[in-house]
């Protein structure tokens, strides 16, 4: 179902921490599981501090793109900062989705910090029964 498109993730992961946070042109890696249950794909995403407005989900083609983005949040006038470690900025994963799942059908749901995504297998590629023609409907074709 997944083709991964980046071997050193968890290198990018570690430098992503040290360095300045995902903007929209060089968005920070977020965390995922992809699993098979039934006949449906599910990718859950770890995008905790986001609000459902700051997601973005495009499909394009078999390429299927999320992205979200963590603002700071609102703080009281004379607050000082003493300790901040939460990543702030953008996040963004993309996946090459194969040609069997139906992309026009994906569900997604947001709840507790994760990001849900339910993608269904097309009905072009679940097992089928062919049927078997009885010799007495065979015909011949001449030319």
């Amino acid at each position: 179902m997944l083709m991964r498109t980046d071997p050193f993730r968890e290198l990018d992961r570690l430098a992503q921490q040290l360095m300045v946070p995902g903007t929209w042109s060089r968005p920070s890696p977020m965390p995922m599981d992809a699993y098979r249950e039934g006949d449906q794909y599910v990718v859950a995403f770890d995008i905790p501090g986001v609000t459902p407005d700051a997601i973005d989900i495009d499909v394009e083609r078999n390429m299927l793109t999320v992205k979200a983005e963590r603002r700071p949040a609102a703080k009281a006038e004379g607050t000082q900062m003493e300790l901040s470690e939460r990543p702030l900025g953008v996040f963004s994963r993309q996946l090459v989705l194969a040609d069997t799942l139906d992309t026009e059908h994906i569900e997604a749901d947001y709840d507790a910090g994760v990001l849900t995504l339910r993608i269904p297998i097309a009905e072009r590629a679940k097992p089928r029964k062919i049927a078997i023609g009885v010799g007495s409907d065979r015909k011949e074709i001449s030319g």
